[in-house]
Formats: structure tokens, sequence, C-alpha cells
């Protein structure tokens, strides 16, 4: 029996004050440019490493992205006193022994992988087991594998890549194992089979929902020991920065990720309150330490859908107007309810098992569904939503 897809789809406004929550190249806040005029822009990248380091905190249960797995295990095995030949030795039959024909890797870099593996932390501990239970096995490989390069160097022969000593089926199951995490954002690992974990979260680029021009900001940090004729000033630089509103989208296929878990609901539940709330909560680390932009949203919505998820972000194709007093936040959330409008009208209710909203006003808005007190409320009512089995209207 066919089972249409259940996604979470949440949406957010979030006024932003001075700040560089995510630079380009030039060291400039990134913009994009939506609707003829240029926006401030925010990688989802910036924004879903805060959130999954997060989740995992909260969870007690940590990953790591990494290519240097290999020279992780040679340091560990040192430190429990293997010589460093059998220590860099060992840890090159992780990649070598992984598979047939081994991962891409560089020899020249101590084994470290070619592509970005995402594992969880303890991944190096049971790698490092491995390697102790086939020590043996690796000291005779070792042993045969410098005589054969004495070999081949005398000889003049091009030098063989050692054959694989370590069970190919311990070190791939190390490799492919998960955490709640990589069931939630995912990992793409396609040399390894079974490593391949799809991705229950979508996260767009946050915008600013208004124009949003780069601002200098011209500084300088003062010579506490200056000399007679010093100026007094040591340095002199210009950072730049962007205020503004920003709209945030994210969408959980709440199908996959019951998928990836394989297990209850109580486990699910969880992770999407933990996942909801760390996308409302979470922030950008950019310059944190020179504009310190800790702010929290004005409004979240929330939406669970059937079949597929849909996005607020056209509500803010044409740049939102200050309100006649200043500001952009009151006018930011009337055009977020008036598309809001829009959808429900275009779409129906058919497929939506739930809305609601929370933020800084205290009164409910119109088209956002229930109006929660509070974000930990609304995160609990949407986790509950997200596995109701069917339209309950």
């Amino acid at each position: 029996m066919y089972t249409p897809a259940r996604f979470l789809d949440l949406h957010v406004l979030q006024p932003v004050t001075a700040s560089n929550l995510n630079r380009d190249e030039n060291n400039e806040p990134k913009t994009i440019h939506y609707g003829n005029a240029t926006r401030s822009y925010v990688s989802p990248h910036a924004w879903k490493r805060p959130l999954r380091l997060e989740v995992e905190q909260d969870l007690g249960e940590h990953a790591a992205r990494t290519r240097m797995l290999p020279p992780v295990v040679a340091d560990r095995l040192r430190e429990s006193g293997w010589p460093d030949e059998l220590a860099d030795f060992a840890s090159a039959q992780i990649v070598l022994s992984a598979k047939k024909g081994g991962l891409k890797h560089n020899e020249k870099e101590r084994h470290r992988t070619q592509a970005m593996l995402y594992l969880p932390r303890d991944v190096a501990d049971g790698l490092v087991t491995v390697c102790e239970k086939n020590r043996e096995a690796l000291q005779d490989a070792l042993a045969e594998h410098t005589a054969e390069q004495q070999r081949d160097t005398d000889s003049k022969r091009k030098k063989k890549t050692p054959a694989p000593v370590l069970p190919t089926k311990e070190v791939a199951a190390e490799l492919t194992r998960r955490t709640a995490s990589i069931n939630l954002f995912g990992r793409m690992l396609a040399e390894l089979p079974g490593g391949h974990v799809e991705a229950a979260v979508q996260m767009a680029p946050a915008f600013s929902v208004h124009r949003s021009d780069l601002q200098q900001d011209f500084f300088t940090a003062v010579e506490d020991w200056p000399r007679p004729g010093d100026n007094g000033s040591a340095h002199l630089e210009t950072n730049f920065l962007t205020t503004g509103v920003l709209y945030r989208f994210s969408t959980l296929n709440v199908t996959d990720l019951l998928s990836n878990l394989g297990t209850g609901t109580a486990t699910a539940q969880h992770l999407i309150e933990l996942y909801a709330w760390h996308f409302i909560m979470s922030m950008p680390q950019g310059k944190k330490t020179s504009t310190a932009p800790h702010t929290i949203p004005d409004l979240v919505h929330y939406a669970v859908r059937d079949r597929r998820s849909v996005s607020y972000g056209a509500a803010f194709e044409h740049p939102v107007a200050p309100a006649p007093t200043g500001g952009y936040t009151t006018p930011a959330r009337q055009a977020l309810a008036d598309y809001a409008a829009t959808v429900n009208r275009l779409v129906g209710t058919r497929t939506r098992i739930a809305h609601g909203h929370a933020g800084t006003t205290t009164t409910p808005i119109e088209h956002l569904g229930t109006h929660h007190t509070s974000f930990e409320d609304l995160t609990a009512a949407c986790a509950t939503a997200a596995l109701t089995p069917e339209n309950p209207a």
C-alpha cells in the first residue's frame, strides 16, 4: 500500500543585528540578488553545522566530518605503544581494507581519505580495536611489504600498494555505522556500499526579506605601549556588516527519518523535537566575538503536510517595505501570513495535517494555525503532529 511522504515545514522570521554571520571569499557578508534587490544571505551549510552540533550535544552522541580518520587511528595506536611504522601501516590498512580496491586516499598525506567521511566519533575507537585484534597479521604483512619494497628498489620496479590485511567486513561495519544526527542530516558516501544515508532534513538559504546593503565598520586597535611619536593606533581595518530580518526555511521528511531510524516513534518524536528546537534557536558563529548577534526569532510557523512541503520564500520576492514608524518585523509578519492564506486557498487543507505558530506577539496571527505561547510548546506540538497517522479532519 502506498503511503505518501510526510513533511514538517518550519518557517522562521528572525531579526538580526549588525553582523557577518556568513562571509564570502572577500571576507564580506554574503549577499544574493532576489526580486531585483540585493539581500543579506546565509548559506544553509553555515546554519546546518551549529544545528547539527547542538542536536548531538543534547543526545550525547557525537559525529565527525573528517578526511583524517587514518592519521587519527595511527596517533591512537602510537599512544598505546605501537611503533610508528606499524601504526602508520595499520592506519593505511583501514582505507585499503574497507572494500575491494580500497577507498580513495592520499598516500603522501598520511593516507587521509579523498572524500570527507561522516562518522560516529567513536568509530576511531572501534577501528583501533580491529587493529589490535589483528596486530600479528599486520606485523607479518608489514615485514613482507618492507622486504618487497626493498626488492622493488633494487630492481628499480614500481613499488606496489600493500595487499589488504584487515577483515573488510569489520572495517566496513565501522565506517557505515550511524548516529541519530547522521539519520537526520544524511551522509554522502558513495564509495562504500551501505554508506550512503538519504538526508531527512532539507534547508534553504536564509535571506533578508527586504533590501540589505553592506555597511562599513572602520575600526582601530589602540597600541597600549606606544613609543614617542607614534599615533597610538597599532591596527586599522574596515569590516563589512549587514542587518535585517531573515526568512529561514527548513523541511523534515518524516517518512525518510523513520526509514533511516528503523525504530519506534518515541525515538523519532524526540529527534524531531530536537531538530525543531535547534533550528529555531541555533545561530551561525561568524564574527560572533565582535558582533554578538544572538537574537531569537520574531515568529516561527510550522505546517505538517503530506506528499510535499511548501516554502513561503516567494512571499518576499517583492522586498518588504519598512513600517511607517520604522522596522521590518511587522510588515514581514503580515507578508508571511498573507502568503500562507494564498497557499491555503490554492492548495487547500486536504493534505495539511496541522499548523501553528509562536512568536513575540501574544495574539494569534490569522492563517497561521494554532497559537502557541512558547517555542517549547510549538516544538512539542509539531513533533506530535508530524507523527499523527492521518489527517484528523
